[in-house]
């Protein structure tokens, strides 16, 4: 990736850093040029990489707006001192305060839930309830996961020890792990295709790679579980974005936020990667909502990046690699 020396911008230009892919997002930005004149630009990389090059870059730093996947990347990033407060007046109307940094360093701008799948063939749903559940030994040999070193699942666990504490939590995960009937996967992708191939009955993915797969195979016998719909609820997270604390161009930066929180963008931001929008009003994209309907867990999802250091070892503790 280039240094910001090597960059040029023009003066009225917005930049963006973002860890989500470009064809996901640049239609989003292409559009907002054309409602507001307003140029953006945009520079992708791994969530880690960007933020340590924000880091390094410091008050040189070219960059307006930092959007990356997950509350533990956007809590990171805070902690860092990377963002600086939101104007929240109309972003509040449109977005959850659960899914919004508590002191408006950033948004969540996309919702994905994080849930059960299961073969339809050889696993009843009635046999299905919970996260924790996953941990009984119905499920020996049965389960598959992807690496614990994955943020989606440091995310997972640290709402997972906000609710049941960390003594039940390390518990589960030394189920989950005794129940493994392989190796943690690189990927959510290869869970489902390992449940596919009969390698496991049962794994936990983000909804959005469900989707990709149904997309490939209509008419896969996997099935989403809307897990812990007698508790907490299921596990969502967000991708999300936050105003950088040099940017250069901060009243064009809110205009972007302000945006991308508004209907017209939620509706497209949930469709392109078959995510919810984070304004819950906003209709769902029909693949999406062939889904059902399910009881989200409602924690401010910066407790969630609060508890990935505790989460963290946890896993460490439990041989969860």
């Amino acid at each position: 990736m280039l240094g910001t020396s090597q960059l040029a911008y023009a003066d009225d230009e917005l930049v963006v850093y973002s860890s989500r892919k470009e064809h996901l997002i640049k239609p989003l930005f292409d559009q907002f040029t054309k409602e507001t004149g307003i140029p953006v630009t945009l520079q992708t990389g791994k969530a880690n990489a960007l933020i340590e090059r924000l880091k390094a870059e410091g008050e040189r730093t070219q960059a307006d707006i930092f959007m990356t996947v997950d509350a533990g990347n956007l809590w990171y990033a805070a902690q860092q001192g990377l963002f600086q407060p939101m104007n929240v007046d109309r972003i509040q109307a449109k977005i959850p305060a659960h899914l919004r940094d508590p002191d408006n360093l950033w948004t969540g701008l996309s919702v994905r839930a994080r849930t059960i799948v299961y073969h339809s063939e050889r696993v009843q749903p009635s046999e299905l309830s919970s996260y924790e559940a996953l941990a009984n030994n119905a499920w020996h040999g049965k389960l598959c996961l992807r690496t614990s070193k994955k943020v989606y699942n440091k995310s997972l666990v640290a709402a997972m020890i906000d609710h049941d504490g960390a003594t039940k939590t390390e518990q589960v995960l030394t189920g989950w792990v005794s129940n493994l009937a392989a190796k943690p996967q690189a990927k959510d992708s290869q869970v489902l295709k390992a449940i596919e191939a009969g390698q496991c009955d049962v794994g936990i993915v983000n909804t959005y790679y469900y989707g990709r797969m149904q997309d490939k195979n209509p008419q896969t016998k996997i099935k989403l579980f809307w897990a812990n719909q007698n508790s907490y609820g299921t596990h969502i997270n967000v991708s999300g974005a936050g105003i950088l604390k040099h940017a250069q161009h901060r009243e064009a930066a809110q205009k972007l936020l302000n945006w991308l929180t508004s209907d017209t963008a939620q509706k497209q931001f949930g469709g392109a990667n078959k995510e919810y929008p984070a304004n819950p009003k906003i209709p769902l994209d029909p693949q999406v909502a062939s889904w059902g309907s399910f009881k989200a867990d409602d924690l401010n999802l910066a407790i969630v990046g609060k508890r990935q250091a505790e989460a963290v070892k946890l896993m460490q503790k439990a041989n969860y690699k």
